[in-house]
């Protein structure tokens, strides 16, 4: 079997699987509750900076997801895109973690590869990218038998079709599935190119309350056309595609209400000019 290789282990979260239960442990001692059992969610929205700065929320998230019945599979969007992109999808194989290999889920993958169009991801040839991969330590660790359909989704009408359809084909297929978008909000300031309201403390207070709030309302409002307007008019979510695409999914799933976990930014780790807004929902 053909299994991708883990390219951001090491570096962008811990490359062993000691080193890596010892800092999702040590999240959980942080992790927020939801509302809502795990039995009742059906997904959620996660960052996916290097663990440091947004490990302990997007292990927030995917810990709630957790109940006493098996998921066969989760349904992952993410992938920096933007509205011209093709849309990514890995068909077969598996994807390496410190945890082990996490199979694709070939009967969902081939369903949707037959009905949209994909540029097809292969074990051995990829678009090198953290937004999905950072998500799959913490997927094997609490749902160890799961497998998974990674896909790119831009922000487009398209991606929202593409979301519904693998709703509809997991419950074609009867399958327990939960979904995930991965994506961060607002990237501010001369790194990033986007300085709107200058430096300092105003500009940490106006990304926290009023940029990457407005994405965020539009997140909880579960109103997936709105998130991606939001952010390709006010840069506050860098995959919004992923995110749409997983509320869609999750509607199309029975999902009715969202519920906001924790909301950070990197400013809090490093303090700076430069910093990165960060959300963990579920619904």
């Amino acid at each position: 079997m053909d299994v991708r290789k883990a390219v951001f282990s090491g570096s962008w979260y811990p490359a062993s699987p000691s080193e890596c239960e010892n800092e999702i442990k040590r999240f959980m001692k942080e992790a927020v509750p939801a509302s809502t059992p795990g039995n009742k969610l059906t997904g959620g929205i996660v960052p996916h900076a290097g663990w440091y700065f947004s490990g302990s929320i997007a292990c927030n998230v995917i810990q709630c997801l957790q109940d006493k019945t098996p998921v066969d599979t989760f349904i992952i969007f993410g992938m920096h895109l933007h509205p011209g992109s093709p849309s990514y999808l890995m068909k077969k194989g598996a994807w390496e973690t410190p945890f082990g290999e996490v199979l694709i889920d070939e009967a969902i993958a081939e369903e949707l590869s037959g009905r949209f169009s994909f540029k097809i991801e292969k074990p051995g040839d990829y678009t090198r990218d953290n937004t999905i991969e950072l998500q799959l330590p913490f997927v094997k660790y609490f749902f160890e038998n799961t497998k998974i359909v990674p896909m790119g989704v831009p922000p487009s009408d398209e991606a929202l079709r593409i979301a519904k359809a693998a709703a509809d084909i997991s419950k074609q297929l009867g399958l327990r599935v939960k979904v995930l978008g991965s994506t961060d909000l607002t990237h501010y300031g001369l790194n990033y190119g986007f300085e709107p309201k200058g430096s300092g403390k105003t500009a940490v207070t106006w990304v926290r309350e009023n940029n990457d709030r407005r994405v965020i309302d539009a997140m909880l409002a579960m109103d997936p056309e709105r998130v991606i307007r939001e952010a390709l008019t006010n840069q506050n979510a860098c995959c919004a595609g992923a995110a749409a695409s997983a509320i869609a999914t999750a509607k199309e799933l029975g999902a009715q209400q969202a519920e906001e976990i924790i909301y950070a930014t990197s400013y809090e780790k490093s303090p700076g000019s430069s910093f990165v807004g960060y959300v963990g929902i579920v619904f």
